[in-house]
């Protein structure tokens, strides 16, 4: 077919004239109760408020009905708000948030009623020039302009913290130039909740450095009643050249007025899960001449030691004898060790005060009369970071928290090779042949990556308990999290097909096992091998080289994995069916990693991701495969975090960046038909259901038919095609978010399926009623993993290669449920058992332990795992009978 305009628009207005109807409910069903779990099983001993979703079956919640939480028989005071509706208009999920120290109970529940406002509600009033949050006493004013994000936190009219803003410095022209400050300018606030439970204010802006603006940022200051605390999200694009600007500092500092005696005044520094720094500015423990116990005893529970002529002869008269210590510098270099050294002023020499492996990354300091804390989460997992103190013994200390600590090498994320003769597709593809990298000049940028950070401010009445300090320290190092039950949210039938852990026959079990030891595993190595860093922490390494039992780190494609093979799903879908908080956590951090450090937030590749690499932009393929909504949709839902909200909603544009970027660039051979403009090559299943899981997110968020009509618009076309999905993948026009027929033959892709598609297909298949594509994904699924014989019978040749059999396994077993069809079922579940291009089963726990004390998985990579543990979760769910049918061959032998 000719690709004109015409073409086009006639494929246009088929949609319009025949749009395919929604699938809707057969009956409502009843609105149950959702019981709400902390996911660690026990309460927590302190949090600083909660938000946490839960899902509702279509039908069963109206957009009119209030929701309140209880803990058994007591009410709990809760804001709530919707986060996506069904397509007929009912409440698909909701947002749940409570109080600081509220809720803490077994069991939590959310049930239709009226919500309970807490006893000192949080509100908000907008001025001019500054936005202020008040929770009882407490007030916090952020400001619209300047530099300073929390101009001041006070308790009535007394000042506790003033003047919180960015802080950093960058080195110009080399690692080792000379230092230039980072200053930080606010654009713009915006309130975006008022209480009465939550305030959330969100502020824009942009470092400057030498009068120039770079390092646009994005911070929501989050207020919870009956909290001390503001939790600060902090989101950075690294916009510059990383061979002409070295980023060697980046922080947040707060000012925070100092009252009373040097002796009176207090610092703490967490150095342990159970261990904490404390010291006084002006010691009067250890003395030689002694103050008296009572003396000592106030000053190390941080309270006034009393008028000084309580204190013994001669300390009173003596004091100025004493020296003063006023500077404080808690540096975790590595994630195996911290140093800690002390000073008594600007230019006096530093000492060593304390060293330790990991800090949980809390500090304060202040008096009987008023201080600050400051605390942040990952600290020595994504070092390098620091806590400063400075001007203790002054009128006023600064407390400073680095994100990247200016002690430390300045970043260098320039390319970590040249081109190594690699100018033309040719040479590019050699590289490709050995290393498994795809390498192209200019492509290994690092401009338009970002990172988001999680820290909590807190402003005190006086200095707290070391113990209260203790706890906040461990709760913001390890966040409490609340869940709803994994029962609940598979009975509300969102995100496609999983069930819950099933161990009910001895083959449900191993399988059960195997996921839960291989999480496991995955969760230790990232110890194990110190997966860590302030760019890296958060992803997993591709594949591992049993030769130097290690990692392939410095092996090309072989390195990081980007997402590669949807690690990201496979953890989420296992939290989601186990409400386990180690498989939360390790998928947490994951999302934070691959949602903002793999994708690019601006430039000419904005929306696209990284393939896997030696460094997380290093290779030059840039995909929305990577990119993919699919990823971050499950977190966002679970906890209905604005920050990933706001990932998602960027990518619903993403495709625009194929416009410019041809993801397809040097495949040899490939010849390349001119298409008419804003046309574009896409694939079907690395393409397509990325960005429709984009637009499934954004339609169920905002009910806009825009999103659902460009959804519906690429599954009709697609269903048109003469070989619809056996296409791989076609023309598609981006005006109209349809596909044309380019005379296409039919082709298989072993990565079209295994990057969301299976997942992202089940539930626009069960929201959307578009038979011609319902009917060619079941026929994909079910001839994908065929037989040889059987699929020339069915269809003659060609009939091209496989991959990746196991994996697809699950593909074929949703199609032998969609046709009740057992054969089916039984060759699914030995497609699975087989372990084809894929992980396999083992007996028992396969992990190994090597004489120098290493564990190992034999033959494990993460596709391979990622793949099976996706298969294994859809399998129980679709095909349990099957699994239990089919016999297990015997594991295969692998190489270790």
């Amino acid at each position: 077919m000719r690709l004109t305009r015409r073409t086009l628009m006639r494929g246009s207005l088929l949609t319009a004239s025949a749009m395919p109807m929604l699938r809707t409910a057969e009956a409502k069903p009843r609105l149950q109760d959702a019981p709400i779990r902390w996911i660690d099983g026990a309460p927590p001993a302190t949090h600083g408020g909660q938000t946490f979703g839960v899902a509702w079956p279509q039908g069963a919640l109206s957009k009119r009905q209030r929701l309140a939480v209880h803990a058994g028989d007591a009410a709990v005071p809760s804001q709530s708000w919707p986060t996506a509706y069904w397509p007929d208009g009912s409440v698909k999920w909701t947002a749940h948030a409570i109080p600081a120290e509220a809720g803490r109970a077994e069991r939590l529940t959310v049930a239709p009623g009226r919500e309970t406002a807490p006893p000192a509600a949080v509100s908000v009033e907008e001025r001019p020039d500054a936005i202020v949050i008040r929770s009882g006493t407490r007030s916090w004013e952020i400001g619209r302009s300047g530099a300073a994000l929390v101009r001041s936190a006070r308790n009535g009219d007394r000042v506790l913290v003033e003047n919180a803003t960015l802080v950093g410095e960058v080195r110009a022209g080399a690692a080792d130039g000379e230092r230039q400050p980072l200053g930080c300018r606010i654009d713009r606030a915006v309130v975006e909740q008022r209480g009465p439970v939550r305030a959330v204010v969100r502020v824009e802006g942009t470092h400057v450095a030498g009068g120039r603006a770079i390092l646009p940022f994005t911070i929501r200051l989050y207020a919870y009643a009956g909290s001390e605390g503001l939790r600060l999200v902090h989101s950075f694009v690294y916009d510059i050249d990383p061979a002409a600007f070295f980023l060697s500092g980046l922080g947040i500092a707060v000012g925070v007025p100092m009252r009373g005696p040097l002796h009176d005044r207090h610092i703490r520094l967490a150095t342990g899960a159970d261990r904490m720094f404390v010291e006084a500015v002006r010691p009067l423990t250890g003395l030689r001449r002694d103050p008296g116990q009572a003396i000592r005893d106030a000053q190390i529970a941080g309270r006034a030691v009393g008028p000084v002529a309580d204190m013994r002869a001669p300390v009173g008269q003596l004091l100025e004898r004493i020296p003063s210590w006023s500077d404080f510098s808690l540096a975790q270099l590595s994630a195996n060790g911290f140093t800690l050294t002390k000073r008594t002023r600007d230019g006096q020499g530093w000492i060593d005060a304390d060293e330790g492996r990991r800090a949980p990354g809390l500090g304060y300091v202040g008096s009987p009369e008023g201080g600050a804390a400051i605390a942040m989460r990952y600290f020595w997992e994504r070092h390098p970071t620091q806590l400063d103190i400075r001007g203790a013994a002054a009128d006023k200390a600064t407390l400073t928290a680095w994100l990247w600590s200016p002690e430390a090498r300045p970043m260098d994320l320039r390319p970590y090779h040249d081109a190594m003769g690699m100018e033309g597709y040719d040479a590019q593809n050699q590289g490709l042949d050995i290393t498994y990298e795809d390498y192209e000049p200019g492509w290994d940028t690092p401009t338009g990556i970002a990172r988001t950070s999680e820290l909590t401010l807190w402003a005190f009445d006086a200095t707290p308990a070391t113990t209260r300090l203790q706890a906040l320290a461990q709760a913001t190092a390890t966040p409490p999290q609340l869940m709803v039950y994994p029962a609940h949210a598979h009975a509300a039938g969102v995100f496609g097909d999983w069930g819950l852990p099933d161990r009910s026959t001895p083959k449900r079990a191993a399988i059960e096992d195997q996921l839960a030891n291989l999480i496991d595993f995955y969760a230790d190595e990232v110890d194990q091998r110190s997966w860590y860093g302030f760019w890296d922490h958060g992803d997993v390494m591709h594949t591992y080289d049993a030769d130097r039992h290690q990692w392939r780190y410095d092996i090309g494609g072989f390195a990081w994995a980007n997402s590669e093979l949807s690690p990201d799903l496979w953890l989420w879908y296992a939290a989601l069916r186990s409400g386990d908080a180690r498989t939360f956590r390790l998928a947490e951090a994951m999302t934070r990693h691959t949602g903002e450090v793999d994708v690019y937030h601006l430039g000419r590749f904005k929306g696209l991701g990284t393939r896997h690499g030696v460094q997380h932009f290093s290779d030059s393929s840039k995909q929305p495969r990577v990119s993919n909504a699919a990823y971050r949709r499950i977190f966002y839902y679970l906890t209905a975090d604005e920050r990933v909200g706001d990932l998602l909603r960027d990518l619903a544009t993403s495709e625009e960046a194929l416009r410019t970027v041809e993801i397809g660039r040097k495949v040899p051979g490939a010849e390349r038909k001119p298409l008419p403009p804003g046309v574009i090559e896409m694939s079907f299943g690395t393409v397509w259901c990325s960005v429709a899981a984009a637009w499934l997110t954004e339609w169920e968020r905002t009910g806009s038919a825009k999103w659902r009509d460009r959804i519906v618009a690429g599954m009709d076309s697609i269903g048109r095609l003469p070989l619809g999905w056996f296409h791989g993948g076609a023309p598609y026009d981006l005006a109209s978010g349809r596909f044309i027929d380019d005379g296409g033959k039919r082709s298989f892709s072993h990565l079209n399926a295994v990057f969301g598609a299976a997942e992202v297909n089940s539930e626009l298949l069960s929201l959307f009623d578009v038979p011609r594509y319902r009917a060619t994904w079941l026929e994909y699924c079910r001839w994908y993993n065929a037989p040889r014989e059987e699929f020339l019978a069915k269809f003659g040749e060609p009939f091209g290669p496989r991959n990746l059999a196991e994996g697809h396994s699950r593909l074929t077993a949703y199609a032998a449920r969609a046709g009740k069809d057992e054969s089916l079922a039984r060759r699914a579940a030995a497609e699975f058992y087989a372990g084809t291009a894929g992980l396999g089963m083992a007996d028992g726990d396969p992990r190994i332990t090597l004489p120098n004390g290493l564990v190992e998985w034999p033959g494990v990579s993460t596709n391979a795992a990622s793949q099976w543990g996706l298969a294994a979760i859809q399998n129980l769910a679709m095909i349990p009978e099957a699994l239990d049918a089919v016999d297990r061959p015997p594991p295969r032998r692998r190489r270790g």
